[in-house]
């Protein structure tokens, strides 16, 4: 069953992606060299409490922390610990999440820790961020789920390949849909899967967490032994970006963007609905 929200329910996940947003600005900032991924956490958790806000990462299934840190090669639910210092050329991915009044936001984005990166890293993650983006685009009254994992999977494969040889989409992770519980139906791949069919047909109410890992190889992955930390079985580095989206009657509203998606989206010709919160 796929949750239908109101404007006032939309209006409460606003309010928790804006302190996603917040949580994500402060991270960046903290992903210098020599920072620890336990570093980041701490300063999440910070966030989460300076807007009276809840974790809805921490507990989740026993994950152990406020946020996920997946560096590298470690495609995503990196666990963040002492142990693992930033160095420049690292890409992390920081996946967070929020509870404001019982209504969840969730998103992340990729940050290049330093300097040094290989050009086809500093590609990697524009291609993951301007797929997710393609994906939001197709998030519109009247279209289907399978649209939006068509617009994602269409964008990465007309990009020009990496020297590595591929862009490998990721098989077994994916979308979701979000609202009174962080995940919920409908699931949402990033490719095209023709035995699963087209989908539920998106109206006003709708609203789902678009994310797409890519990585530079394998779109194959395996979990360690944590349980919970996701590596790509080849060992090619990967990028993750992701945005909790409502689709209102007005048209799309990006809850964990801080201006609600418009800039992105009239780039590619569509125009956000009003923010409930501005």
């Amino acid at each position: 069953m796929v949750e239908i929200k109101t404007p006032e329910q939309i209006a409460k996940m606003r309010a928790a992606g804006l302190v996603v947003a917040e949580i994500h600005r402060r991270t960046a900032e903290a992903a210098v060299p020599g920072a620890t991924t336990k570093d980041l956490d701490d300063v999440a958790a910070q966030t989460l409490a300076d807007h009276g806000a809840k974790p809805n990462f921490l507990g989740y299934g026993g994950f152990p922390a406020t946020i996920c840190t997946s560096v590298n090669d470690i495609v995503v639910h990196g666990i963040p610990d002492r142990e693992t210092v930033l160095k420049s050329g690292d890409v992390l991915s920081i996946d967070a999440g929020a509870i404001v009044d019982g209504w969840h936001a969730d998103a992340a984005l990729t940050v290049l820790v330093g300097e040094g990166h290989a050009p086809e890293l500093v590609e990697l993650s524009r291609v993951t961020e301007a797929s997710l983006w393609a994906g939001i685009a197709a998030f519109r009254k009247g279209n289907r789920l399978v649209d939006v994992s068509k617009a994602i999977e269409s964008y990465i494969r007309r990009q020009p390949r990496p020297a590595s040889g591929r862009y490998g989409i990721v098989e077994d992770y994916g979308g979701h849909g979000i609202g009174s519980e962080m995940h919920m139906d409908p699931h949402l791949l990033n490719y095209v899967d023709r035995r699963r069919g087209r989908g539920p047909r998106f109206v006003p109410g709708f609203c789902l967490a678009i994310e797409p890992m890519i990585s530079l190889g394998t779109p194959r992955t395996h979990v360690l032994a944590d349980e919970w930390t996701v590596k790509t079985n080849d060992g090619s580095w990967a990028s993750h970006w992701e945005h909790s989206v409502a689709l209102t009657e007005d048209g799309p509203l990006v809850l964990t963007a801080p201006d609600g998606g418009r800039a992105r989206l009239a780039e590619l010709g569509v125009t956000a609905a009003p923010d409930p919160l501005a």
